[in-house]
């Protein structure tokens, strides 16, 4: 993973963590254990970073759902 992605990446964890009121830590392993981390967010990187943290925030969130780790 280069630099960009791993920014990328951090940027996600922090903006979900604020939306949903909870830890960093706590978005992290949900989005691991789901693959979402690892199966969407780093393989779509260039298409992902595009998008308004508005919108990134409301698609991450609707999988996040769609996967079971949101109730």
């Amino acid at each position: 993973m280069d630099i960009k992605t791993l920014e990328f990446v951090t940027y996600c964890i922090s903006k979900l963590a604020q939306v949903l009121n909870m830890s960093q830590r706590e978005i992290y392993r949900r989005l691991k254990h789901s693959g979402i981390l690892y199966e969407y967010i780093i393989p779509s990187y260039d298409v992902l970073h595009t998008f308004s943290s508005r919108y990134l925030v409301e698609d991450l969130t609707d999988y996040m759902r769609e996967k079971g780790v949101l109730p």
